[in-house]
């Protein structure tokens, strides 16, 4: 049997999967390049066991030329039927999985600058994909492709029209993970699946989404990927009047974009460093105000998706963060009682799979982007084209 190989390039490490081509895709083995930089390394999860190899100094381009290589002896001689590839942003008009093409490749690179921190590596993941394995079919799941459709009021800005018909507007994105999430709560939880429902997405990267029988209403990400959230080192919410006042004192638009994309979030506030672990293990006082910051404005994402939605059902965290960190859960939701969001301190510190003590349940889930990304790919090889997420 033929294989799909799903690849997810990210900010800070690339992620990825080995799955048989059945309908619904069984995986074979996972994993990721951890720690992109100086002292990046390999891990491989297949058969029960945990493989991990120091590969030193890796940037996303030669991480995906060492993964290649790594993952070589596993296929055994079954080819490659296709490639998976999570691209962060498609734009206004593609709401599902696309087969690859140069004219879409070209397509896709104009978006860029909407998502600085991965479109070009996510692009990159594809070309690197395409030289190695020239007869597979190349497939993108995008993650702005489960928002399509949202309300008009949460996807404009109070700018000229124009502007909106242009492309500047609110696209949201952890599309894929909101979509895995929305699939097990109707599975797990099939009284849930029609239900007022807050995702929280919260990794490196962070935003919630606020679901309506499984379909995104609003994100807190908005045009860019910066928007909402603070996160490991993206700035989050920001008055526009402060990216003028910047520029005014002569930062250039390039010392901007480093500084609100790479230099600012958690890192920023802390000044000590981008990791949430890192930050919960420090008696610094700088690392308690960040940690301060992040779940208040957790809670209050929290509170305006609950406006968005008319009222609550069920909130979910899921991400590194969202799944891991106890105290972050607890410290946000001390808030937000009045919503019916009461924590079971056992339960929350054991990370079991519902914390709640109210009448609001709330949810601890695993995300599976990288499965999505073979659904779709699967999908496109059993139809020859595009495929819905949903």
């Amino acid at each position: 049997m033929s294989l799909i190989l799903t690849l997810n390039a990210g900010s800070s490490s690339i992620k990825f999967g080995v799955y048989d081509t059945s309908d619904e895709p069984k995986e074979e083995a996972r994993g990721q390049i951890d720690a992109l930089g100086p002292e990046a390394r390999l891990v491989i999860e297949a058969g029960g066991t945990v493989a991990v190899t120091p590969i030193g100094p890796a940037d996303h381009a030669t991480g995906l030329e060492r993964l290649i290589a790594a993952l070589a002896p596993m296929f055994a001689g079954r080819a490659i039927a296709a490639v998976g590839h999570r691209v962060v942003h498609g734009g206004a008009d593609i709401d599902g999985p696309r087969r690859l093409t140069p004219d879409l490749l070209d397509h896709l690179a104009t978006l860029s600058p909407l998502a600085p921190l991965h479109q070009p590596h996510n692009l990159a993941g594809v070309r690197a994909a395409l030289a190695a394995f020239p007869g597979a079919v190349q497939v993108a799941a995008f993650d702005t492709a489960f928002h399509r459709g949202h309300p008009w009021v949460n996807d404009t800005f109070a700018l000229p029209r124009r502007f909106f018909d242009q492309g500047v507007r609110r696209y949201g994105f952890h599309g894929l993970s909101y979509d895995y999430v929305s699939g097990k709560l109707a599975e797990d939880h099939p009284e849930l699946a029609e239900a007022r429902v807050i995702v929280a997405h919260l990794g490196n990267g962070a935003s919630l989404c606020a679901l309506r029988g499984r379909r995104s209403i609003a994100s807190s990400m908005g045009f860019s990927a910066l928007d909402g959230m603070p996160m490991g080192t993206r700035v989050g919410q920001l008055d526009p009047g402060v990216v003028l006042y910047l520029m005014d004192r002569g930062m250039t638009t390039a010392e901007i974009t480093d500084l609100l994309y790479k230099e600012s979030g958690l890192k920023g506030l802390s000044g000590i460093s981008h990791d949430m672990r890192t930050l919960l293990a420090s008696d610094a006082p700088e690392a308690a105000q960040a940690i301060a910051y992040y779940t208040f404005r957790l809670a209050r994402e929290i509170g305006a998706l609950s406006a968005a939605l008319c009222g609550l059902d069920a909130l979910v965290f899921t991400g590194g963060i969202g799944e891991h960190a106890a105290p972050v859960r607890a410290m946000a939701l001390e808030r937000l009682e009045f919503l019916g969001l009461e924590v079971d301190g056992a339960r929350n510190a054991a990370d079991a799979p519902m914390i709640h003590a109210g009448r609001v349940p709330i949810l601890v889930m695993p995300t599976d982007e990288e499965r999505v990304i073979a659904r779709a790919a699967s999908r496109v090889l059993l139809t020859g084209g595009a495929e819905s997420l949903s």
